[in-house]
């Protein structure tokens, strides 16, 4: 099974750009989580082929969502959720100044048979980093437990954005970035917490401490074009699969967005 994730920075961008179909012909998942697409289905025309698509768009138009490709024939008729729980929502998340986090399309989720995955858009802190908090006392909290919970019925692969480069090996310049938004003590805190649980960070679980690995770069200073980068997209894979990673790839060379795609492989 090959599963892949791209912050798409937008759908209609990128689909505008030909980049997502260009990536969908190339590698062709079996399934792909989109994040941050920024749009309601309705304004979505486009052709996905192969692959059905199944949105979570934010309440707030032109704001945040997720969705899922999924080539038709592999999961038909799975289960799919939208959100966190209702139970641990409201156990964890409150809203804030920017409004309910459980309301903006964060996450979605599906029963592929031997294990869930979910595709996650967490929170970003703000360059302010006026939503850390909501970030480390909220959102982390809610989203682990809910894998917590799925973890209880079987094992779970989730990915996505999630806006934190966890080790200094993961953006190009660590010392300058300390304590700011995606590199703060609390964001890898929160990161490590993920691991704690059991789960594997499957692309180092292949590639090992593979130096210059990046999936995100600033608009800035021709940032992409010198490879100045983070790397804040991952696939973290349930501990109890691990034996079945076959490979782990970053597609730096994918345009389309500010972000670049990323897969990994699931015997």
């Amino acid at each position: 099974m090959l599963l892949a994730s791209w912050n798409v920075n937008g759908l209609r961008a990128v689909l505008n750009k030909g980049g997502l179909q260009e990536f969908l012909a190339k590698v062709q998942p079996d399934v792909m989580g989109l994040q941050e697409i920024k749009c309601k289905p309705e304004q979505i025309k486009a052709d996905f082929g192969d692959h059905n698509i199944i949105y979570n768009s934010a309440t707030k138009a032109g704001y945040s969502g997720t969705a899922l490709l999924v080539r038709r024939g592999v999961a038909d008729d799975a289960a799919i959720t939208y959100n966190l729980p209702d139970d641990i929502a409201q156990q964890y998340l409150t809203a804030d100044a920017y409004g309910d986090p459980n309301q903006e399309g964060r996450v979605i989720t599906i029963d592929l048979g031997d294990y869930y995955l979910v595709t996650v858009y967490t929170p970003n802190a703000k360059s302010d980093l006026s939503r850390l908090s909501l970030r480390e006392q909220q959102w982390d909290k809610a989203f682990l437990a809910y894998m917590a919970q799925l973890k209880q019925t079987k094992p779970v692969v989730f990915c996505g954005d999630l806006n934190v480069a966890a080790e200094e090996i993961d953006l190009a310049h660590p010392k300058q970035n300390r304590g700011k938004a995606g590199f703060t003590d609390e964001e890898r805190d929160g990161w490590h917490r993920y691991t704690a649980q059991g789960f594997v960070d499957s692309f180092r679980a292949v590639r090992g401490d593979l130096p210059e690995q990046y999936t995100w770069w600033s608009h800035w200073a021709h940032a992409r074009e010198n490879n100045v980068g983070w790397r804040i997209d991952y696939f973290m894979v349930d501990e109890r699969l691990k034996e079945r990673i076959i490979d782990a790839r970053i597609y730096a060379e994918q345009m389309g967005s500010d972000h670049c795609p990323i897969s990994v492989r699931l015997q």
